[in-house]
């Protein structure tokens, strides 16, 4: 989709902080962090959202976790004794403000939120 924002990063139109790439996925660096690692996630293939996902994107999901654990580890977040919190958001009232599937990889320091402990 040419007026897609992230299918242009994808496409290398707009320039991003690439810092994981692999044949279906990219990993970008958020413009606007939430926590000291922020990295999106997305599939090179354009998917609406996570509620457009379909049966046959299985594969591109899993490739989406693996690359956002690849990024976890590169930062140095993903030991026994640190952690990260993956998110996928779907609509407005989730803040979704990227139609274009994307994994938010948060890590860096102890995150707070609406999630409870568990």
């Amino acid at each position: 989709m040419t007026d897609c924002l992230f299918c242009r990063i994808v496409a290398g139109d707009i320039p991003s902080e690439t810092v994981h790439e692999t044949e279906t996925t990219v990993a970008f660096k958020d413009i606007n962090p939430a926590a000291p690692l922020h990295v999106l996630v997305v599939p090179r293939r354009h998917i609406d959202d996570a509620a457009a996902v379909a049966p046959e994107d299985g594969p591109v999901l899993a490739d989406m976790l693996v690359a956002a654990r690849a990024v976890a580890e590169a930062a140095g977040v993903a030991g026994p004794d640190r952690g990260y919190r993956l998110i996928f958001n779907v609509g407005p009232d989730a803040m979704n403000s990227v139609p274009h599937l994307h994994l938010h990889v948060l890590g860096g320091e102890p995150l707070k939120g609406h999630f409870a402990a568990a």
